[in-house]
């Protein structure tokens, strides 16, 4: 008979939908078999515990984060109070990245679709502005 997770540890995949880094326990699951998430810079399953004072490293789209677990909480907490559970340690670098190719993808034309026409040409300075 296996013996319940001590109150200090919590599965990793239920940590970061409880700190809100997913949306959903599925798609941190997901994230974890992907590889895209690790704990003191090791491939970490979504089963794998997590205790305060360990590094959380995900990848989310271009944003490398960075994260440290200050404490678990019992159940999902609300926005104001993911604060007391985790500290972001994110380079600004990271989300200006992220920002800069959101502006490109958008600036992007599908190729063969031609020049821009006077209506988007305006409709795009409007938007740079």
């Amino acid at each position: 008979m296996s013996t319940p997770p001590a109150e200090s540890a919590r599965r990793l995949d239920q940590w970061l939908w409880a700190v809100r880094i997913f949306k959903t326990r599925s798609l941190a699951t997901d994230a974890c078999r992907a590889g895209n998430v690790e704990v003191n810079a090791l491939p970490a399953k979504p089963g794998r515990d997590v205790h305060a004072g360990e590094t959380v490293t995900v990848k989310q789209g271009l944003v490398l984060r960075t994260l440290r677990v200050v404490d678990v909480p019992r159940s999902r907490v609300g926005a104001k109070l993911v604060a007391q559970f985790c500290t972001d340690l994110t380079p600004k670098e990271e989300f200006e990245k992220a920002r800069a190719q959101g502006v490109q993808q958008l600036l992007a034309r599908a190729k063969g679709s031609g020049r821009p026409t006077k209506r988007e040409r305006r409709l795009l300075d409007q938007l740079l502005d």
